[in-house]
């Protein structure tokens, strides 16, 4: 056997925009000192996602039953057939998830950002005017909560266009940030930058700060998000326990937080309601909350606040 160097594949296509051209050196050895506000070492956003009610189901004609992220992901029913049992997880994160975490953000005062699908609030009156009632901020999560990767160019442009005012007319205000579901289309950055009002989107896993990007000859803010430090593993059994959420996440706390006093960082930690909304998972956020709002030289923020920040002290070149 023979070692050397790989060929090197087909050229980069000359026609690729530029926010799609893949980028592996980033900020290199060299990140930028993110600056935050105080002098804090790591910022930490945490995220609910707020999806139930614009998951794919059979009532809203999609011909089957949505199960992800649920106590049984790989539903038994085929399609054409209800899932009644995965419809009242669904039903369980907004019935009683919401309002615990609720109680928990705002007993202890910390800031959330909601990842909100426009149809889910449009279906929730009491939870779009709690929403109203706090200084949360909305992260436009789409229209529903499906792949933006299936639809058409002219669809996506159309959930776009219809996720934004129906959040307005919910929330009160216009979203200011965008997020896919998992990840996003071909056309998505270039359609949300298209349609305009948005200050950042998070449709990247690729860095631990914010970043520019060009989009039709202007710039345009990415703010990663993460899946590393999210509750999404609850479903996968890769949490097992409360604890082990906990601890998972303290790890990088502390390790970004050992790292910030160099190379301030960021971390988002995205939270579902039908996962970790149960009690006995709630209670590990509960000591992750507590944690993080007892140690120094941490800013707890909206993921809004992040993209402001670094567009003031960090402006597009």
């Amino acid at each position: 056997m023979t070692h050397g160097t790989p060929p090197a594949g087909p050229p980069a296509d000359p026609n690729l925009a530029p926010h799609l051209d893949r980028d592996f050196v980033g900020y290199g050895r060299t990140p930028p000192h993110a600056d935050w506000p105080g002098g804090a070492r790591l910022a930490i956003n945490f995220v609910i996602n707020y999806e139930e009610g614009s998951e794919y189901s059979i009532p809203d004609g999609d011909g089957f039953s949505e199960a992800s992220l649920t106590e049984s992901p790989d539903s038994p029913n085929g399609p054409g057939s209800r899932d009644l049992a995965a419809e009242s997880m669904y039903e369980y994160g907004t019935r009683v998830g919401f309002w615990r975490l609720h109680r928990m953000f705002t007993e202890r005062g910390l800031p959330v950002t909601v990842n909100a699908c426009a149809l889910a609030l449009e279906r929730n009156d009491e939870v779009a005017a709690a929403i109203r009632e706090t200084e949360w901020d909305i992260c436009c999560h789409g229209w529903r909560w499906v792949e933006h990767w299936t639809l058409s160019e002219d669809e996506e442009r159309e959930h776009i266009r219809r996720a934004v005012a129906s959040l307005e007319r919910t929330t009160g205000a216009r979203p200011l940030g965008w997020y896919c579901r998992h990840g996003p289309s071909v056309h998505t950055r270039r359609l949300v930058v298209e349609h305009g009002g948005f200050l950042y989107d998070s449709d990247s896993y690729a860095d631990e700060l914010p970043y520019w990007t060009r989009v039709n000859e202007q710039s345009h803010l990415v703010v990663p998000y993460s899946l590393a430090t999210n509750d999404s593993k609850f479903s996968r059994n890769h949490f097992p326990t409360g604890d082990d959420y906990f601890n998972h996440v303290k790890d990088a706390v502390d390790l970004l937080w050992e790292e910030g006093a160099k190379t301030p960082r960021m971390m988002s930690c995205g939270l579902h309601l039908r996962l970790i909304g149960h009690p006995s998972r709630a209670a590990g956020l509960a000591k992750l909350l507590d944690y993080v709002a007892a140690k120094d030289g941490v800013w707890v923020t909206r993921r809004l606040d992040i993209a402001r920040h670094w567009a003031a002290r960090h402006p597009a070149g």
